[in-house]
């Protein structure tokens, strides 16, 4: 029925103005926080804000080592309370960089609520290099104390933080910054630095499968790459995809045939270098739709979105990218960095416990190169998809990407047990272990030639009480093993292959030569 009209003669009434549009809501204050010499102030002065130490140095007309000279350091921290108190309540104050102790304070703790905390993160020794013995600075006096209140206030910036910056990037803050907006309360947000792009990667529950989060910085048309398995899980999160590309689910889809049809479906949709590809998945469709986008049309942006526990921990992050040959695994490929990083922990329970299983090793790992507060939370048995310790082994490896993008020194680090692991996967036909299983025991073999035995036991029964095997099967044939060992990738020239070794919690090194009657040692003894 339609709707009557205004009686014969009558005037219509005017058309009441439209509702004007509810202000924008002002952004967040932020909060730089982070470690002497992380870059706090040159943070603070970039985004127009204030910093806390050189208020207090205005105000009392003296500096901050002087008060502790004359007052103690108790003096000063009642003073830098009040005064971060003031500017966290202050509306018109965006932008504070707190002391580095300031987090101690319970106070200041509970008044961060509300306010987006971002961490500069510096590592222990650029840290002391920037400010050692520095007069104005009361706490560097000496490096073994600097080093302890060091260790001590981690956990505290890492609890707190909403976003996580590398300290190089003090100067460029505003990105990280931006990146910030509109990112759901208990994500997190990793700036990843490297040589060729900086990117962020959000790490949180729900981010997608209950926010639809997406970050604004990236955008065009979206090309879905996915298996069969995920998809019908997580596809219908990027309905209305340019093209929608499906694989078979494992490491036998990884292949130059696999990548030569994802490019043509590319082709066939109509897909440009301007569009970005989602690659919703694990590792295995991370390493090949980040290798599809690497070389479609000489490059285009990809969007990592992992959905297991190996790639949110590890393979999503630090741009390498490719497929597998007969000769080995990844043989092919390019470091391609993402556009961004999207880990929604939600994902992980959709995942068999197999999987999950397998990607605990990764867990493992990267837990024994960090050691420190992250090491101790995976030994005393937390939970793997905890999304603080998915966040603490992402922001473990992006630290060590950013140091060694291209994979040539210290990077090597994040190879600890995968030596022997992919020479076990190539020598099975990447059919028998998934590749966390094999990590596994990669990383029990690779422990004994380090020497760690006590280590060693502990990480045996942590992955053993996760399902994962402690044990090669019978029928794998020790021999191929050690061969496809040989034929690392790591190998250069014709010299050995070297080793990345984990001789304790947070100390391991790379280029470590094994003789060769050890690793056969250590392989054998995973047969029992």
């Amino acid at each position: 029925m339609s709707a009557a009209g205004p009686p014969d003669g009558a005037v219509p009434a005017a058309a009441a103005p439209p509702a004007a549009a509810p202000p924008a809501a002002a952004p967040p204050k932020i909060a730089l926080v982070g470690f002497m010499g992380a870059g706090k102030t040159t943070a603070v002065h970039a985004l127009g804000g204030v910093d806390v130490d050189e208020l207090i140095e205005s105000r009392e007309g003296r500096t901050v080592a002087e008060i502790f000279a004359t007052e103690g350091e108790p003096g000063f921290r009642e003073r830098e309370e009040r005064v971060t108190l003031e500017l966290l309540a202050d509306p018109t104050v965006r932008a504070v960089a707190l002391g580095g102790g300031a987090l101690a304070s319970q106070r200041t703790r509970e008044a961060l609520a509300g306010v987006r905390v971002v961490w500069l993160d510096v590592d222990a020794d650029e840290a002391w290099r920037r400010v050692e013995r520095a007069a104005t600075r009361p706490l560097a006096a000496d490096e073994r104390g600097f080093r302890r209140l060091y260790d001590e206030r981690q956990p505290h910036y890492a609890r707190l933080a909403d976003a996580i910056v590398p300290a190089s990037r003090s100067g460029l803050i505003a990105e990280p910054v931006t990146a910030l907006r509109g990112l759901p309360d208990g994500a997190k947000l990793i700036w990843a630095a490297t040589g060729s792009a900086d990117y962020p990667a959000y790490i949180g529950a729900g981010l997608l499968t209950e926010r639809r989060f997406w970050p604004a910085s990236v955008t065009g048309r979206r090309v879905l790459v996915s298996d069969t398995t995920v998809a019908g899980h997580y596809g219908e999160l990027f309905a209305g995809a340019l093209a929608d590309i499906r694989i078979a689910p494992g490491e036998r889809s990884k292949t130059l045939a696999q990548t030569e049809a994802v490019w043509r479906e590319m082709a066939r949709a109509g897909v440009t270098r301007t569009d970005v590809t989602v690659a919703l998945g694990g590792g295995v469709v991370g390493d090949l739709a980040g290798f599809c986008a690497a070389t479609y049309q000489r490059g285009m942006p990809v969007v990592q979105v992992p959905t297991t526990l190996v790639a949110q921990v590890d393979s999503a992050y630090g741009g390498k990218t490719g497929v597998d040959i007969p000769e080995g695994k990844n043989y092919v490929g390019s470091f391609h960095q993402p556009a961004a990083v999207i880990a929604d922990t939600a994902t992980l329970a959709t995942l068999p416990a197999a999987e999950l299983a397998a990607g605990y090793a990764e867990v493992v790992k990267t837990g024994l190169i960090a050691g420190g507060e992250l090491w101790r939370r995976i030994a005393a048995g937390a939970s793997p998809s905890d999304p603080e310790v998915v966040a603490g082994c992402a922001l473990t490896k992006l630290r060590i990407v950013a140091q060694d993008e291209l994979d040539t020194g210290v990077r090597q680090l994040l190879n600890v047990g995968h030596t022997v692991a992919h020479a076990i996967e190539t020598a099975t036909g990447y059919a028998r272990y998934r590749h966390g299983e094999a990590v596994a025991l990669g990383l029990l073999a690779e422990l004994r030639l380090a020497g760690a035995d006590s280590l060693r036991q502990e990480a045996l029964a942590l992955l053993d009480a996760a399902g994962l095997p402690i044990r090669l099967d019978a029928h794998v044939d020790v021999e191929q093993v050690l061969l496809a060992t040989a034929r690392d990738k790591k190998r250069v020239g014709e010299g050995p292959v070297p080793f990345a070794l984990c001789m304790a919690p947070g100390r391991s090194q790379t280029g470590q030569l094994v003789a060769p009657q050890d690793l056969r040692a250590a392989v054998l003894e995973l047969r029992g």
